[in-house]
């Protein structure tokens, strides 16, 4: 039997709640908890620039429903710094810190640098151990011209990685999801100008019809705005939630 399709998850890359926006969401402990109270989804992209404690991760988890997920973006130092090459032990750090999530640790984002070029010898050995210590989602943001081959392919789908749907796409293809078919992990940065611009009403629109025709490809569908710089990726987030209801 196939497994059933979840509806999408609706989020932003952050929690943080911009005044215009406040209205929207009910009273909670935290910005976190009343983020909580309209989206069911979070990216954690701070984790990329600094470690967080275990205990940080766990009490984030325990002031959001039991429903909600998080996607965490892997350190700065594995992606950037080592280029995915001997962070054994950087990896294995970051995971016991994230752990301290529990169930609601849904996916884990890798992003890549433009310059890291696909090469079997790193990429693959790193996403061997990733493997045997997450089998959960993983999402692979790459960002260089050889991620966007058929051999690129092959290796994302060998060890049920997602490629991640960005936009602005940086070559061809890179606007819709690929690697593990299991999973649809949309990251919409904003355009023309990343993490700046709006989207608007026809624009939102076109991507939640976009969402639909897609959601039969994909058992799980994150979409998330990251759009924040200017306080857009609530009310983009909120307004394609409400759409994909309708």
């Amino acid at each position: 039997m196939t497994p059933a399709r979840k509806p999408p998850r609706i989020a932003s890359a952050g929690w943080s709640i911009p005044a215009a926006q406040r209205a929207r969401f009910a009273a909670g402990d935290s910005v976190l908890a009343r983020y909580a109270t309209v989206f069911d989804a979070v990216e954690i992209n701070s984790s990329f620039h600094r470690p967080h404690q275990r205990a940080t991760y766990a009490r984030w988890a325990a002031s959001v429903p039991a429903r909600f997920r998080f996607a965490v973006k892997l350190p700065r130092t594995i992606s950037h710094d080592a280029r995915l090459r001997g962070c054994g032990p950087l990896l294995d750090a970051f995971l016991e810190q994230c752990g301290g999530l529990g169930h609601k640790l849904g996916v884990l984002l890798l992003q890549l640098p433009p310059g890291l070029a696909l090469d079997a010898r790193s990429a693959g050995p790193f996403l061997s151990r990733l493997r045997a210590a997450w089998d959960g989602d993983v999402a692979c943001e790459p960002r260089h011209a050889s991620w966007f081959t058929p051999r690129a392919e092959a290796l994302l789908l060998r060890h049920r990685i997602a490629r991640v749907a960005a936009d602005p796409a940086v070559h061809a293809g890179g606007d819709r999801p690929g690697g593990d078919p299991a999973l649809a992990y949309w990251r919409w940065h904003g355009a023309p100008r990343m993490y700046y611009s709006d989207y608007g009403e026809a624009e939102l629109q076109s991507r939640a019809a976009l969402l639909r025709a897609d959601a039969s490809r994909h058992r799980r569908t994150w979409v998330v705005f990251d759009n924040t710089a200017h306080g857009h990726a609530i009310a983009n987030a909120a307004r394609l939630q409400a759409l994909l209801r309708g």
